[in-house]
């Protein structure tokens, strides 16, 4: 297939050498320069993904139009709080034919809907999948084994999906899902965040299998209200991305967690950064989503202090460990 990956981060990137070996024709739209005089002329992106080898097949270009012009597969791989703008500029490029895939994953500040919403919106009447699950750019890349779900309303759209991106190395399963599989990619950052922070407050291994364990019950708790179901948060997209994300060495947003807990401030932190954390903006979307849909989310809530209202981490603690007494399944 002629194929677009619209967003040249590490993920993104790994994605379209992902499809360029799959034999698919691939073009890697980056917003900087420097990343597609790089892909092009050394097949590599030292920017965003240093030390990995990109297929040579695959061409870069900053046209977002060159890239998603006549593609049959269009994958979204841009940062969430960009992705609405970068629709908005592709409206009449993207064939109406065509399949889009949603590799972003987040919340949108404000709208607060899920990113295949947001595609949905701007380009509607396409087929739309989300692809989520436990996976690091650098190991996809690196040809490590990885397994993830392509979900959608259409099974035929969840099936071509999983044929493009499945290899030898890489698995990927169908999903009907698209709620549940959204927002267990979006949430797992926020409790990565707060896994961040216990670590680097030096207080062991306990409390991160608590954060995990309850983290996961407060996703539940949320996703099934906006029509999940509970079982998609056992699977890939839900326990698989969490544990991962909340223990690799490779997650951005533990990493941020953890130098906020050595006292900087959240602009201080980012300012350091070339790459998002997503889990900032989705810990905004969902403490807004929990206060409109009435959900206990104490977790969210603390990370939300910290980053936004500058709780010490330590307080905050505390609060999550004092809280009235209850019983641990939801009656």
């Amino acid at each position: 297939m002629r194929c677009a990956v619209v967003g040249a981060g590490a993920w993104g990137t790994a994605l379209a050498d992902l499809l360029a070996r799959n034999a698919h024709d691939v073009v890697l739209w980056a917003y900087e320069r420097d990343v597609v005089e790089a892909v092009n002329a050394r097949h590599a992106n030292p920017r965003f993904l240093p030390g990995a080898a990109i297929d040579p097949s695959v061409r870069a270009t900053c046209s977002l139009g060159d890239a998603t012009a006549g593609a049959d597969l269009v994958v979204y791989v841009t940062p969430s709080h960009v992705l609405r703008t970068v629709l908005k500029g592709d409206r009449h490029a993207v064939a109406a034919d065509a399949t889009l895939v949603v590799a972003t994953k987040g919340i949108e500040r404000g709208s607060l809907v899920v990113m295949t919403d947001v595609v949905t919106d701007e380009l509607p009447g396409r087929p739309v999948v989300a692809l989520s699950g436990p996976s690091f750019a650098a190991e996809v890349i690196a040809r490590h084994p990885t397994a993830v779900v392509a979900a959608s309303t259409s099974e035929a759209a969840a099936q071509l999906a999983q044929r493009a991106f499945s290899s030898e190395t890489f698995r990927v399963y169908s999903h009907d899902d698209v709620v549940g599989v959204e927002v267990g990619g979006a949430l797992k950052n926020v409790i990565a965040v707060a896994t961040g922070i216990a670590e680097g407050l030096g207080l062991g291994h306990n409390p991160r299998a608590a954060l995990i364990t309850r983290g996961l019950a407060e996703i539940s708790r949320l996703g099934v209200a906006l029509g999940a179901s509970a079982h998609t948060f056992a699977g890939l997209a839900g326990l698989g991305d969490l544990v991962l994300t909340c223990t690799g060495s490779l997650s951005r947003n533990r990493a941020l967690g953890l130098d906020m807990a050595h006292g900087k401030s959240l602009n201080d932190v980012l300012a350091t950064r070339e790459t998002v954390a997503e889990g900032v903006v989705t810990t905004q979307s969902a403490h807004a989503l929990a206060a409109r849909e009435g959900i206990e989310m104490p977790i969210v809530a603390a990370v939300y202090r910290i980053l936004f209202e500058r709780h010490h981490p330590r307080d905050a603690i505390a609060e999550l460990m004092s809280r009235e007494l209850r019983a641990e399944v939801d009656p």
